[in-house]
């Protein structure tokens, strides 16, 4: 990903904080010759040595799975984006978008049995703690039926590379009148980027 040196995100712990508050990516990688996407969820752990391992899953009908093993895949990780207009600067310019995104690289393993059985119970549990809904608590054979539509896979992470495009560029006057522009627009997209604006400037 390009990402000009003013926008690149350097501070580690907000990074896994980004991921970890948006774990639904588009995993990339090449299938036949071609480039091929899916969007899925994922859960991320992080090893006392400071290594990263990223767990998801994918349809089996999804033929994306059958080249993962092995190969260098990529995880696009997209938060709050939005429009920022010119009219909101102190000076002549051009439109531009402030947003906030990771793409995560790493090698694939494909993961069956009590891996996969793991793996999902993790999930459910990451999204129904304190529900009472769990893995264990279904029915073995459905368990085992809705295991077999669907591979599990494990990213072992090689690069982070991680854009906050927040308006770093501009003056006081213009970084606080597109804070108060995207107040004022009021959605939720807007509202993230203006908060995150007036946390990060120096």
């Amino acid at each position: 990903m390009y990402t000009p040196k003013l926008y690149r995100e350097e501070d580690r712990e907000k990074i896994l904080s980004f991921l970890k508050s948006n774990n639904f990516p588009a995993l990339v990688s090449t299938h036949e010759g071609r480039l091929t996407a899916t969007h899925l969820p994922v859960e991320m752990f992080e090893s006392p040595d400071g290594s990263l391992t990223i767990h998801g899953h994918l349809s089996r009908a999804n033929p994306q799975w059958k080249s993962l093993e092995g190969q260098e895949a990529l995880l696009m990780f997209q938060g709050p984006h939005t429009y920022i207009s010119p009219r909101w600067y102190n000076h002549v310019n051009v439109p531009t978008w402030n947003y906030i995104n990771v793409h995560v690289y790493g090698t694939v393993k494909i993961l069956d049995g009590e891996a996969f059985r793991s793996l999902l119970r993790n999930l459910i549990h990451l999204h129904e703690a304190g529900t009472g809904y769990s893995l264990d608590g279904l029915p073995a054979d459905f368990v085992e039926k809705e295991m077999r539509g669907a591979v599990g896979f494990s990213m072992e992470v090689t690069r982070l590379d991680a854009a906050s495009k927040l308006s770093q560029n501009r003056d006081d006057e213009s970084h606080s009148s597109i804070i108060s522009h995207l107040k004022e627009s009021g959605d939720p997209a807007s509202l993230e980027i203006a908060n995150e604006m007036q946390k990060r400037r120096p």
